[in-house]
This record gives structure tokens, sequence and C-alpha cells, in this order.
């Protein structure tokens, strides 16, 4: 079975992908999240050549020669592209022989606890300790990440003495029984990163991400020997060379590959491979409501060195204006605090007609 032909529908924040195998069969994918509509034609110019005519079902090897005739351009655009070829083909799999990608993986549909992301600074803490809690009592919520520092601010906080006055409050109004997680962005000089985690060990967070500029492995690592909490990172590495070097250098606790970001399921499975051989587990990052979280719903419970749990960001319409209406019904629907992966063929997921039919249309087709 051959890639017939490849689609992009695509706004500025969201581009989904439609392949068509020469039998006639669909599936329906992603690239990543942010400017997508500029990554849809890097789709077209710079993965769709490379993929049509290829085998639809067989393509782990595909995505390294795209990476390979492609080497001049190794980063981020190029894999949030690939993205888009991966999920749509792990879709048609699943359609064709009837299973949720899930099962495909080696996994199981069903529950799967999730944590409240929260990508809010412009909160103050007591509203922000305010909204946690009633996720908490409303979602059943029993865990929580929020946010410190200024993304990549140089020490900088969103505002001065903003980071030690939301982490306690937050911490203490959320109480016992429910595990806390705090999110750097790449704020923090390893100095002050580590006088933030021993603040953040006395107040009982367990997770630290990204403390410091994530290029600077050296840097996370001074922070991930000083303490005792779990630092974690990787969301925004794409590049398997440096995967290898972080997880040989132990530079992180936890790995965070996002689906997305990194060129698809099958090139995180590699990451979640190296991380399983380094007996270090895999909590993947996946940051707002578009196929990116569907995705690492299906890949979590087929994960044998899984985290804890999966990211879910709490954020609605105020914040993400452009997740209104991608998909039919409710796809993310929180009850006891857990998600559910579907058990229909594919991701199990209807993306919206309407919302389709708004964007910017193009495909590539193979000439045999």
């Amino acid at each position: 079975m051959k890639i017939a032909k490849l689609e992009t529908f695509a706004k500025p924040y969201v581009a989904f992908v439609r392949v068509t195998a020469d039998s006639g069969e669909q599936g329906w994918g992603q690239v990543s999240t942010y400017h997508a509509d500029i990554t849809a034609q890097i789709f077209h110019r710079q993965v769709a050549p490379h993929a049509l005519g290829t085998d639809a079902l067989d393509f782990d090897d595909t995505l390294d020669v795209i990476t390979e005739r492609e080497h001049k351009f190794p980063g981020s655009y190029l894999r949030r592209a690939m993205a888009g070829l991966d999920t749509a083909l792990w879709d048609l799999r699943g359609k064709l022989e009837g299973k949720p990608v899930v099962e495909l993986l080696g996994g199981r549909p069903g529950r799967l606890r999730a944590y409240g992301s929260s990508m809010k600074r412009d909160i103050t803490p007591q509203d922000e300790a305010d909204r946690l809690c009633a996720l908490r009592d409303e979602k059943g919520f029993d865990a929580f990440k929020w946010r410190v520092a200024t993304e990549c601010g140089r020490d900088v906080d969103h505002w001065p003495g903003r980071s030690e006055e939301i982490v306690p409050t937050v911490a203490r109004a959320l109480g016992d029984g429910i595990t806390k997680l705090v999110d750097a962005n790449s704020g923090f000089s390893p100095a002050r990163a580590i006088e933030i985690g021993k603040l953040l060990e006395d107040e009982g967070i367990s997770h630290f991400e990204e403390p410091c500029p994530y290029w600077e492995l050296e840097q996370t690592k001074q922070v991930t020997d000083a303490l005792s909490i779990d630092v974690t990172g990787g969301e925004q590495d794409c590049d398997l060379l440096t995967w290898r070097h972080m997880i040989a250098m132990r530079a992180v606790d936890i790995t965070q590959p996002d689906v997305m970001y990194l060129g698809g399921i099958n090139r995180t499975l590699r990451v979640a491979r190296m991380a399983e051989a380094a007996c270090l587990p895999v909590t993947p990052h996946c940051a707002n409501l578009s196929l990116v979280t569907m995705c690492t719903m299906h890949l979590l419970p087929a994960l044998p060195n899984a985290g804890r749990y999966l990211e879910l960001s709490i954020e609605g319409l105020d914040y993400y204006p452009w997740q209104d209406d991608l998909f039919l019904g409710d796809p993310y629907g929180v009850t006891d605090g857990k998600v559910t992966v579907p058990d229909a063929p594919g991701w199990g997921i209807e993306i919206n007609p309407t919302w389709l039919e708004a964007a910017t249309h193009q495909e590539s087709i193979w000439e045999n």
C-alpha cells in the first residue's frame, strides 16, 4: 500500500494532515502547533516529495530518508512537519486494522490519570490557587502543574517576587494528597534554579521542569545533581543526538519528549527506548488540546517506562482561542482526574468539518 496523496488544512496555530493511500483509505494527523501555516508549506516542500509513493504502513525508514534528504535543515520546522506524516499514517493503519492506535503500539484503551497543567504567568498566586482548587474539587484532579520564572527569562521573574510567592501559596492551598509540579520554561540560571528548587523541596513539590535554558544541558545537570526532587525536561528537543547526550549524561530525572515537536510517534518511541535503557521514565509534553494530547494519550499506556500521568492543559478559549471547534464532541473530558483513551479505530477523534472548510487547503499527489 503506497502513499498516493497528502493534504494539509492549515490555520496559523493548527494544521491537520490527511493521507490517502493508493487503495483509497485515509488517515488524519497534525503538524505541530504554532506557525502551523508555515509548517504546512514545509510539509509540502520538504516532507511530501520524499513520502509520496512509499509504503504507507512501514514508514520508519521513510522518516530517516526525509532526514537524510533534507540534511541541510535539521531543525524544528522539519520535525514539526514530519509529525503530520507520522501521525496521519498511524491513524490510517488503525482504521485499516479496526484498532485504536494504543493497541497498535501494544497498550490498551481505557482510563488515564492526568495532571492539570496551567500555562498562566499573568495570574496572581491567590487567583491561581483558587482556580486549581476549584478544578481539584470539580474534576477530581490529584495533580497540578503551575508556572514560575519568566519563559527564557534570564532570572527576571514575571514580576518581582512572584516565584517565591506562588510556590507556597498554591502548594499549601492544594493541600496533602495532591502531586505538585512546577515549570520554569528555561527561566533560571543554575544558581537561581537551585535556590528556587530548595523552596520547592520545602513545599512538597516533586517535579521541577526545564529550570534552565533547555539548550544548556550542563546547566540543567547542575540543578539535577543539587536537588533531591525530580528535574525534568526535553520538550523542545527534536534532535535524536541531543536526546542521546541528555540521557547519557543524566541531565534530567524524567524525560519529556513532545510527539509533535520531535517528529511523530515513531521518533518519540526511539527516545522512549533510550530512556528505558537508562531506567528513566517518560512523561511527554503536550501543552494544548489539539491532536498532540490525543496522540500522547494513545502512546502512554504502551510505554513500559511511562510516567505517572498525562499532561492536560486546563486553559480554555480565553488563553487558547484557536482551540475552538477543532473536534466534534469533547475528546478530553475529565472525570475523577482521568481522561479516556478511545477504543475507536485510529485516534478515535473526528475533526470538525466546519473548521476544515475554513482552513487553507493544499495537496501533493503521487505521480506514479
